[in-house]
């Protein structure tokens, strides 16, 4: 827990933030709205003996009284997906619409990018893309399993991501939901903190700052593009989007969401931020017993 110290100045009840982090994960997933209502999923849940419980911000997610939300009968029929419930806020906070062309930058193993495809009642086209043709396999899996059939793979590296496969030339939305240090993820995975240092930050930093900039370049005007995390490191978060509003056509702009969560960072440390930066979420894991997750959304200006 000691790389986690350098945030106590910013957290408001630091105690409980580290009880947090010590404790397990609880156990969820999404319903693929794809496949089955959730009406319907809620009954199989219950047909099946599966105690649940679904969350206030979102009813398509659901705590589940279970250590493998994977072996139930509804995952195995593609009406549910683990997916860790923080997880789940920011193609919410996307809102793709029926009909939109939506880049999933960092898609895989799926799970964000098929949310995506299920909120816009799959139909029009999610391009789910990943650097790591090692993942790809899982993603395909996932899309398959779930019912996406608005999914299309790409394997490339988002910083330099090319538009010439498509017969469009620009998205409406994109979901950069960026590889990171993953400090917010120790609940589920206690080795989260072994590898950290600043020079990690700072090398994946770079790389979050080019995919950033890559997915407003390729948004069209007025489109949406949501950058997130799983970690707590300001210069994987309020850093990342300042270098994006300072150097591309863009905005950051507010969103209602209905779980707790602090206000993004306007200064940290010797760096000050646009103040427009408080717009973005910061969830933390005391806050609603979940992992932790930063969440911003810019408007593209031009």
């Amino acid at each position: 827990m000691e790389p986690l110290e350098r945030y106590r100045p910013i957290i408001d009840d630091f105690k409980a933030f580290l009880g947090a982090c010590e404790r397990p994960l609880p156990s969820a997933v999404r319903i693929n709205t794809i496949t089955a209502s959730t009406e319907r999923a809620l009954a199989m849940l219950e047909a099946d003996d599966v105690a649940y419980e679904q969350a206030e911000w979102n009813p398509r997610v659901l705590r589940l009284e279970t250590a493998s939300p994977g072996s139930t009968w509804t995952s195995f029929h593609g009406v549910t997906h683990g997916q860790e419930e923080v997880s789940a806020v920011p193609p919410v906070v996307l809102d793709p619409q029926p009909g939109e062309r939506v880049w999933d930058c960092c898609g895989a193993p799926g799970g964000k990018a098929t949310q995506i495809a299920a909120r816009m009642d799959d139909r029009g086209t999610v391009v789910a893309n990943d650097s790591n043709l090692g993942r790809l396999s899982a993603l395909r899996f996932n899309a398959e399993r779930l019912g996406a059939t608005s999914l299309a793979v790409t394997n490339h590296d988002a910083r330099n991501y090319s538009m010439k496969p498509f017969s469009f030339d620009e998205f409406d939305r994109a979901l950069v939901d960026a590889p990171c240090s993953c400090e917010g993820t120790i609940r589920k995975n206690p080795d989260a903190l072994e590898d950290w240092s600043p020079d990690h930050i700072a090398s994946v930093s770079g790389i979050q700052k080019g995919i950033l900039r890559r997915a407003i370049q390729t948004t069209r005007e007025g489109g949406t593009v949501v950058y997130s995390t799983c970690t707590f490191a300001p210069e994987e978060n309020e850093a990342v989007v300042q270098h994006a509003i300072e150097n591309e056509p863009c905005r950051v702009v507010d969103f209602d969401l209905d779980l707790k969560y602090a206000p993004g960072l306007t200064a940290w440390e010797d760096e000050t931020f646009d103040s427009t930066l408080e717009r973005a979420a910061r969830i933390y894991p005391h806050h609603n017993d979940t992992g932790g997750f930063f969440v911003a959304k810019l408007e593209v200006t031009a």
